[in-house]
């Protein structure tokens, strides 16, 4: 029984394997998707889906989402302060 191996450590090793490639790819999908959203964050933000040429109707754009997101956040803060706190 020279040069043969116990079975266990086999699949032993094969598990670990599997494991370290499950956490490897998991690291990815939850990375991209992180960096997926925050680009589409910054391209909402800086008006990306308007056309160039009319650069009235971009910062207008922009005015307007930019203020949208600070009354969101003064509305969450006023709601805690009302009614949490």
């Amino acid at each position: 029984m020279t040069g043969s191996k116990d079975p266990h450590e086999e699949k032993r090793k094969e598990a670990l394997k599997a494991i370290d490639r499950v956490q490897a790819e998991s690291e990815t999908v939850a990375g991209s998707t992180f960096v997926r959203m925050a680009d589409r964050a910054k391209n909402h933000m800086s008006a990306a889906d308007k056309p160039e040429e009319d650069q009235i109707e971009v910062w207008g754009t922009r005015i307007g989402r930019s203020a949208g997101l600070v009354f969101a956040i003064g509305l969450v803060i006023y709601l805690v302060v009302t009614y949490v706190l």
